[in-house]
């Protein structure tokens, strides 16, 4: 959609896909990117048509919810109240904690951001200046940042936190320019300036924390196996994948895992990263990665739990295996340098934990996630 027929708060700028392709077509709605990418890549146009069936609900979601069935979980949820490391109590419950303090020249605690602050620096400025707050999200993330086909709109968990965010700058949640990218383009989006935030469950580390300014966490998840329930051969994420295809999404903290300690698992594409790569086991999106194990492309997914269990309730055939095996932590990330927006969206976050994150969370993802009883308390450097 084009010209004088543009939706209003879209962004009027082309994006293209990893691939180099455009996506064109009349399903931009109003506050989305009307190029947004997020297409699946891979050989043959099979994989093509089965990714975009997955897309917002997905095909067989949606055959799922017409059908009344529900995914049969092994999700064991990592509980929200408690710390990575001993001697950094944190608070859960509520959400109401005191932020704990961090020496800031440690990656002890990655998950540390700077202090809380609602004075306008120059990002905020800019912004203000703008009238709108662009912002990074996913497409086809169920629960976390999905096109609603009956709707066509952005929902999701962290939907909703952008536009909190944006109410608190502009006044307004609606100030907002959403561009959807994929996994391995949320850094690059930001060093760009294409964007002013990345709010698509991106999780902090100690690499990550030199590449781009986070905010503190608003939500903890794990790494996990999802496999189909048919397949009793994989266990979880331990020996049981030796020789076993494992799709990721480039750039996650899934693969850094993975090439860490593969356990024997296939993971990598040959030509990763050149114009000759696949991106068969390594993909653009982690939901590419679950058309590739409906197609039995491959024969597990990594991903974040948080992210399967959105996955698992797509497709009752599948499951989560085993144990998460990391701790991570969510946050919105910021260029490197723009401190006075970091701060602000911390100080954001100290209202958000105190009702409207329990009220997206039951909302979004207290369904296919139970048992979480409150977000991260934050922790300041």
């Amino acid at each position: 959609m084009r010209g004088g027929g543009m939706p209003k708060g879209t962004d009027p700028l082309v994006r293209r896909t990893a691939s180099g392709t455009a996506p064109h077509g009349p399903g931009a709605v109003r506050g989305t990117d009307p190029h947004a990418s997020g297409a699946a890549r891979g050989p043959g146009s099979r994989a093509r048509r089965a990714a975009g069936r997955l897309r917002g609900w997905g095909g067989v979601a949606a055959m799922a919810v017409a059908c009344g069935l529900t995914a049969s979980l092994t999700l064991l949820p990592l509980a929200q109240d408690g710390g990575a490391a001993a001697g950094a109590p944190r608070t859960g419950g509520t959400g109401v904690g005191t932020g704990v303090q961090v020496k800031a020249d440690t990656c002890a605690h990655p998950e540390a951001s700077l202090t809380p602050s609602s004075a306008d620096g120059p990002s905020v400025r800019a912004i203000k200046e703008r009238g709108k707050l662009i912002v990074g999200v996913d497409q086809s993330s169920y629960r976390w940042g999905y096109r609603n086909p009956e709707k066509g709109v952005l929902e999701g968990f962290d939907i909703d936190l952008a536009k909190a965010i944006a109410k608190d700058l502009l006044g307004d949640p609606d100030a907002i320019i959403f561009r959807t990218i994929p996994t391995n383009q949320r850094i690059a989006a930001l060093d760009s300036g294409k964007v002013d935030l990345v709010v698509r469950t991106m999780t902090i580390n100690c690499k990550r924390i030199e590449q781009v300014a986070f905010s503190t966490a608003y939500f903890r998840a794990g790494q996990q196996v999802l496999a189909p329930k048919l397949d009793r051969s994989i266990t979880g994420y331990d020996s049981s994948l030796r020789g076993k295809r494992v799709c990721t999404a480039e750039g996650s903290t899934a693969y850094d895992a993975l090439e860490e300690k593969s356990f024997g698992a296939v993971f990598k594409d040959e030509g990763d990263g050149s114009k000759a790569d696949p991106d068969l086991l390594t993909v653009p999106n982690q939901l590419d990665c679950l058309a590739r194990l409906q197609m039995g492309e491959v024969d597990a997914v990594v991903t974040d739990n948080a992210l399967a269990a959105g996955q698992a309730a797509q497709d009752p055939a599948v499951e989560l295996k085993g144990r998460p095996f990391t701790e991570e932590y969510y946050g919105v990330a910021a260029k490197l340098g723009n401190d006075d927006l970091v701060r602000r969206v911390n100080q954001v976050l100290v209202g958000y934990r105190q009702g409207p994150w329990q009220k997206a969370y039951r909302e979004w993802l207290e369904k296919d996630l139970p048992g979480i009883p409150g977000p991260p308390a934050p922790l300041y450097k």
